[in-house]
């Protein structure tokens, strides 16, 4: 089993590339199947959640090719509608496919999706929302067998969470159908203007991505196109937050000013100097961070839940009481069990998570049970003292393209270990 040995306590320094967001682009791998025509997207991240992601397209039919950080979809080869029970469970977000399978076949068969245990993230959000658009879903001991008897149809939507996924779903579904949709209490996360972005290039007409109400006006075809994925927001918080861990100057490129906001106040709080120029960052932290009053998980614009656990390795460390509220998930404090372990103190009621900074954390064998919650785990473990060891990377490699490489190339000891 792989390990990360981190010996902890050493400065950062450098200048680090974001790699693109992979939230943005599973659901654009996904889009490509309803497009007729050839998609190519470039700054694809390697990362094994769009390994999964090639290998549901090729199971799909598609011709997939890797060229570096670009991917080359051929969608015209796609003849099979079902997704294999070992695909979806490899990741949370396989559910993405849903909406380009039944636009594309007129149906579709998946089971229940799998990825990282936060609690309860129900997808009802996403069947109930295409059953508006006229997708007729039976449910079946796990699995999902879809049909559009009568094709997408526009609907008027009102959804009662601002759902990333669902909202996503929505419009891949409704990009290639009759009439109009309307999606109310869509979601905002720059990963929905993305894919609009996409598809609109593609001949699409999807309006008001990044607000809360998206129309998309049905088209009858789509050609390819080619596309950049946009940067990794929560990656590039994730180094932010590892340099105010270890009090040190970073810089932190190709990322885009706005989708960091939400990050920058908590960490300006902290005593952290931000300065963005163009498309990069600084972040200079203090020797010892001071306390982040309140942090609250909020759909975009708000403070992102992905960002909260490696920001709460670093508010262990500061001086002062830091309060965590989630309202995202329930079961996000995961990681917490394993910073006790290197030392740190923080105690969970329900959603909320009280952090008492303490002076210094020490080296020590940890798990990651989840994608951000290693995360976590690998920012203590570069601000403590001594020897940290991580296991569970491949909940890591879902989400960090090369996360010890980068580390390192920044001054970092750390290195991946069988």
């Amino acid at each position: 089993m792989p390990e990360l040995i981190i010996n902890g306590a050493k400065k950062l320094c450098g200048k680090i590339q974001m790699h693109g967001a992979k939230n943005s682009t599973l659901p654009l791998m996904a889009a490509s199947l309803i497009c007729r025509g050839e998609c190519v997207l470039h700054n694809c991240p390697g990362l094994s959640d769009v390994d999964t992601a090639i290998k549901i397209l090729r199971h799909i039919g598609c011709s997939v090719k890797r060229e570096g950080s670009d991917v080359i979809i051929n969608p015209l080869t796609a003849k099979y509608y079902d997704i294999p029970d070992n695909l979806m469970r490899e990741m949370r977000s396989s559910i993405i496919f849903l909406g380009a399978i039944v636009s594309l076949f007129g149906k579709g068969v998946l089971s229940l999706p799998g990825g990282c245990e936060l609690g309860p993230r129900p997808i009802d959000l996403h069947l109930s929302a295409l059953r508006k658009l006229g997708v007729d879903i039976e449910e079946n001991h796990g699995c999902l067998n879809c049909s559009v008897p009568d094709g997408i149809k526009g609907a008027e939507i009102n959804l009662l969470f601002p759902s990333v996924g669902a909202t996503e779903n929505i419009i891949i579904a409704a990009a290639v159908s009759k009439g109009s949709t309307v999606i109310s209490n869509a979601a905002m996360e720059p990963e929905i203007c993305d894919l609009a972005d996409f598809l609109n290039s593609c001949g699409a007409k999807v309006y008001g991505a990044g607000s809360s109400t998206v129309i998309i006006e049905g088209v009858k075809r789509l050609t390819g196109c080619e596309h950049t994925v946009i940067p990794d927001r929560i990656a590039a918080a994730t180094y932010l937050a590892a340099a105010a861990a270890t009090g040190s100057t970073l810089t932190v490129g190709s990322i885009v000013p706005d989708h960091l906001a939400p990050v920058v106040s908590p960490l300006e709080e902290s005593g952290c100097v931000i300065e963005f120029c163009g498309n990069e960052v600084r972040v200079e932290a203090p020797e010892r961070l001071k306390r982040i009053k309140s942090i609250r998980t909020m759909p975009y614009p708000g403070f992102p839940t992905d960002a909260q656990p490696p920001v709460m390795a670093m508010a262990a460390l500061a001086e002062g009481t830091s309060v965590f509220v989630e309202n995202i998930f329930e079961s996000r404090y995961k990681h917490v069990g394993e910073l006790l372990r290197l030392g740190a103190n923080i105690k969970v009621e329900g959603r909320v998570a009280i952090v008492e900074g303490v002076k210094k954390l020490s080296g020590a064998s940890v798990e990651a049970t989840d994608l951000r919650g290693g995360a976590a785990l690998v920012v203590a473990g570069l601000a403590a003292e001594g020897t940290t060891c991580v296991t569970g990377l491949h909940h890591l490699d879902r989400g960090y393209e090369n996360i010890e490489g980068n580390f390192t190339s920044l001054g970092a000891d750390i290195k991946r270990v069988q």
